[in-house]
């Protein structure tokens, strides 16, 4: 990618130059280029439902990665109201990784999780990389059991290519901390909407991804590995990413397909970092509806009905085979 551009969006990139290259000679030169520029603009128009309508899986990854899309402290912004941010684990440290608080959503007081990355070199490292420590997975897990306490339903938002392997984060825990999340949230007695809103990694992401109501924005990609690793033990080339993507089957329609999430929400056309508001908007519609939805089940059936919902993830049939005999 060079100056936030893809090789794939070059041709739509040139032509809306030359949209706004007509547009500015009308201004200063009073000419009527309106038929030129309009026939540019249908032409792009189709262009760009022609790109972004069939990006391959390895294109979808690197879309969610892009670098302007919007971040967990951008979503909770535009979606939240009244939002105070927690601190620490209460145990070793706070982690600003992961990011996490107590807000209102239309009214509702929730509880709202998620990793942070930053926005720049220094911010980035400040919260390493969005790269959550074990610190960070205890400070979603106090602030969940809290929200539990208080009846708040949780909202947790993942944009994670993974957990902090480095050495200091396995001597904290780190694998016992993902496995301590994931364990409570299974039982945790509120609703729970997870929304993979770019990256959805590993057991980082699977940490804070037990929920009641799975989403899963339009690019976003969701998988046990990434590509680029996949693709190093597999073929001992991590160029080989783009087949490992599509062998992963990490993107949205994929994992709809699958049943692993449960609702798609839409993207502006070209990503969610082409117009942080009207992504934030489609966010808290989806958020609306499938709140809403959870909010009408017993208290008692929720970790009867989530626990069934990852169950059936693991399903298989047997298929008869028929064996002719041949002398």
């Amino acid at each position: 990618m060079r100056n936030g551009l893809f090789e794939w969006e070059k041709p739509l990139y040139e032509l809306e130059l030359r949209i706004a290259e007509l547009q500015k000679f009308t201004t200063e030169e009073d000419m009527d280029l309106s038929r030129e520029i309009a026939t540019l603009e249908k032409k792009a128009d189709y262009l760009r439902r022609e790109i972004y309508q069939n990006l391959s899986a390895w294109q979808q990854v690197l879309l969610a990665r892009h670098p302007k899309r919007p971040t967990t402290l951008e979503y909770i912004e535009m979606i939240f109201d009244d939002f105070i941010e927690l601190h620490g684990d209460r145990c070793y440290r706070d982690d600003p990784a992961i990011v996490g608080g107590v807000a209102t959503f239309e009214g509702i007081p929730v509880t709202v999780i998620g990793p942070q990355k930053g926005r720049d070199t220094k911010e980035n490292i400040r919260r390493n990389f969005g790269l959550p420590h074990p610190e960070g997975y205890r400070k979603a897990l106090r602030l969940m059991e809290q929200a539990d306490k208080f009846s708040r339903p949780i909202v947790s938002l993942i944009d994670v290519v993974g957990a902090y392997p480095g050495i200091e984060a396995e001597e904290r825990g780190q694998g016992n901390a993902i496995a301590e999340c994931i364990r409570q949230m299974s039982f945790l007695r509120v609703p729970i909407v997870c929304v993979i809103t770019g990256e959805g990694g590993s057991g980082g992401a699977l940490a804070i991804g037990i929920g009641d109501h799975i989403l899963m924005l339009e690019h976003a990609w969701y998988s046990v590995i990434s590509p680029e690793m996949c693709a190093q033990i597999l073929w001992k080339d991590s160029t080989r990413a783009s087949d490992a993507a599509e062998a992963l089957k990490l993107t949205a329609e994929d994992l709809i397909g699958l049943g692993a999430i449960d609702a798609i929400v839409p993207e502006p056309l070209g990503g969610a970092h082409k117009n942080h508001q009207e992504a934030g908007a489609n966010l808290k519609a989806a958020l609306r509806e499938n709140l809403g939805a959870l909010l009408k089940i017993p208290e008692d059936s929720l970790v009867e009905k989530r626990l069934a919902r990852f169950r059936r993830l693991g399903q298989w049939r047997e298929k008869a085979v028929v064996v002719s005999e041949h002398r």
